[in-house]
């Protein structure tokens, strides 16, 4: 657990040890990475915005293509969350009707977070395939939701898309943007536990609605 505190604490370090090492094989990691982390929903606590903040930065100096890292993230993005809408599709009516929970289904995925997405995806329909984009943990879930039977493909594809290039093209952008700025390379530790507490807020804004709602029925 320690090792992978540190490697999400130092990604900046670590990956540029990656290309040191390993050249243009990164572009194959760092799409893993990121089609696992929005695809699988056993994988939600892999990196998603700081990783792709951690690639921009990279590339502001030259050791990455940014233009390739910007066109094969956004695929893998892409990529992940139709595999997860499939997988939803699949398998997602049963995980909503397990009354088991010691059941495998139950064991695999984390049926708390399924509830949360599926209360998210509720309130704000196609969109939350978009603005959850920028949730860890919630993003993973989102595209099973909506394969369990809430969404027709076409309108999914369409949110899917959109979210894609957005959630790619802004985390990334950003770290090529502010990535290499002293202050922020010094500490990219804390830059890194901001970027979840700030992507973590739409989370705790709808609990706190939700508390204050029972409170008052």
């Amino acid at each position: 657990m320690q090792e992978l505190i540190d490697i999400f604490l130092h990604l900046d370090v670590h990956l540029k040890d990656l290309v040191d090492q390993y050249g243009t094989l990164v572009y194959g990691f760092l799409f893993a990475i990121i089609f696992a982390e929005t695809g699988l929903v056993v994988t939600p606590f892999l990196p998603g915005d700081s990783l792709l903040f951690a690639a921009g930065a990279l590339a502001a100096t030259g050791a990455l293509d940014v233009r390739l890292i910007l066109l094969l993230l956004t695929f893998a993005a892409i990529l992940g969350n139709t595999v997860n809408y499939a997988i939803g599709r699949f398998v997602g009516p049963r995980v909503f009707r397990e009354e088991d929970t010691g059941g495998t289904l139950h064991r695999l995925l984390n049926r708390q977070h399924l509830e949360r997405a599926h209360a998210f995806f509720e309130r704000y329909g196609g969109m939350a395939v978009v603005l959850t984009r920028f949730v860890p943990i919630i993003r993973t879930f989102v595209p099973f939701v909506a394969g369990a039977g809430a969404m027709r493909y076409p309108v999914f594809a369409l949110y899917n898309v959109a979210g894609g290039v957005l959630w790619v093209g802004i985390c990334v952008g950003a770290g090529y943007v502010f990535g290499n700025v002293p202050v922020i390379k010094n500490n990219f530790s804390f830059v890194a536990l901001g970027i979840v507490v700030v992507s973590m807020i739409p989370m705790l804004v709808e609990w706190i609605k939700h508390k204050r709602k029972g409170q008052r029925g």
